[in-house]
């Protein structure tokens, strides 16, 4: 079995990222969860800056990134992360509670790997998210990244 890796919570409504955990820790994930709460903090995550500049290296295992977020939007990250050879690999689920076409259509166009709406009722909510979790977390391979990583190419 492969090492778990972290999984990368992007989300800044507090009330959001306290049902994620606790779905998260019901489907007794091993992984780590790390929150940022804005997009800069995302970013500074993945590329081993600021406050996460002596973090240990390695992508996360999935980046569950809302749409809506101060600093820098989750279509911006998702933006940084897909052009970037050092990330592009890095699976991204945009989690958010936009219904607009616009944003399905230009999270794809950018290489999103899945667009979850995050459901209203309470049980769907914390149903979807262990799925996610389950799937992402544990089940799905991703490559193991071929070029150096963050700290190493600063």
């Amino acid at each position: 079995m492969a090492d778990l890796r972290p999984i990368l919570l992007v989300e800044d409504n507090l009330k959001d990222i306290e049902l994620t955990l606790a779905a998260l820790a019901k489907c007794q994930l091993a992984n780590d969860i790390v929150v940022a709460r804005d997009g800069a903090e995302a970013l500074e995550y993945l590329y081993c800056h600021g406050q996460y500049q002596d973090r240990a290296p390695g992508d996360p295992a999935v980046v569950l990134l809302d749409l809506k977020l101060p600093k820098v939007d989750g279509l911006e990250v998702l933006a940084k992360i897909k052009s970037d050879e050092r990330t592009r690999a890095i699976p991204v689920v945009m989690l958010t509670s936009s219904r607009e076409e616009s944003d399905l259509i230009r999270s794809y166009e950018l290489g999103v790997n899945a667009f979850v709406v995050k459901p209203v009722d309470f049980n769907a909510f914390f149903e979807a998210i262990q799925d996610l979790g389950m799937f992402w977390g544990v089940l799905n391979e991703t490559p193991r990244a071929a070029a150096p990583t963050r700290a190493e190419s600063k």
